[in-house]
Formats: C-alpha cells, sequence, structure tokens
C-alpha cells in the first residue's frame, strides 16, 4: 500500500477546530488539542443553551400573563382555560406582550376568556 502523506486533510482538519476558536486566550487558540477541548465544549452548551432560552421565554410569558390576569382578579390557569373553550387563538407570547404593554387590550382578552 502506498504512503499517505497527510499535510494537507491534516491541516485542514486542524484548521477548521482553530477557526472556531478565533477570540478565546493562549492555548486555547493556538494550540490544537486545547483548542479543540474547548470548541466542543463551547458546541456543546451553545446546543444546550438554546434549549434553556425556549423554556425560560416560555417561563417569562407565563409569568406575565400570570400577573395581569391577578391585577385583574383572575388566576392563569381560568383564564387560559376560558381563551380555550371560547375558540381566542392568542399564543402566550402574543399575551404576554399585550400584558406587558396594553392593559386595557389584555382586559378584552381576560373578559373574553370568561
Amino acid at each position: 500500500m502506498a504512503r499517505v502523506r497527510r499535510g494537507f486533510k491534516a491541516r485542514r482538519r486542524r484548521n477548521k477546530i482553530l477557526k472556531l476558536a478565533k477570540g478565546y486566550h493562549f492555548d486555547r487558540r493556538t494550540k490544537f488539542r486545547h483548542a479543540t477541548q474547548t470548541v466542543v465544549r463551547a458546541l456543546h452548551n451553545a446546543y444546550k443553551q438554546r434549549r434553556l432560552l425556549k423554556r425560560n421565554m416560555r417561563r417569562l410569558w407565563i409569568t406575565r400573563i400570570s400577573a395581569g390576569a391577578k391585577l385583574l382578579d383572575g388566576s392563569y390557569s381560568k383564564m387560559m382555560g376560558g381563551l380555550i373553550k371560547n375558540n381566542v387563538t392568542l399564543n402566550r407570547k402574543m399575551l404576554s406582550e399585550i400584558a406587558a404593554r396594553d392593559m386595557a387590550g389584555f382586559e378584552v382578552v381576560f373578559n373574553a376568556s370568561k
């Protein structure tokens, strides 16, 4: 079997990782082994945080809707149950924006849930 000189392919593989390590400090930027460990961890955390962001935003929306409902002497669960029964198709993100910015509009939606 012929001998393979690994220069081009190996360098391309290493440079792909080192390019992702741009902006890191010290050996994490220049040495391949350190850069690989750091980049793998960073990519893993980025993946994890994208999922956590969705979870945290939903919690924020529910908290805002709940606060708005409490101001109108109601509860979040009864309001959402009433909206589903009356076929009001506003999602939690839009309801929370209405509750935070337009209390009169939120009151109309709240009354529609009764």
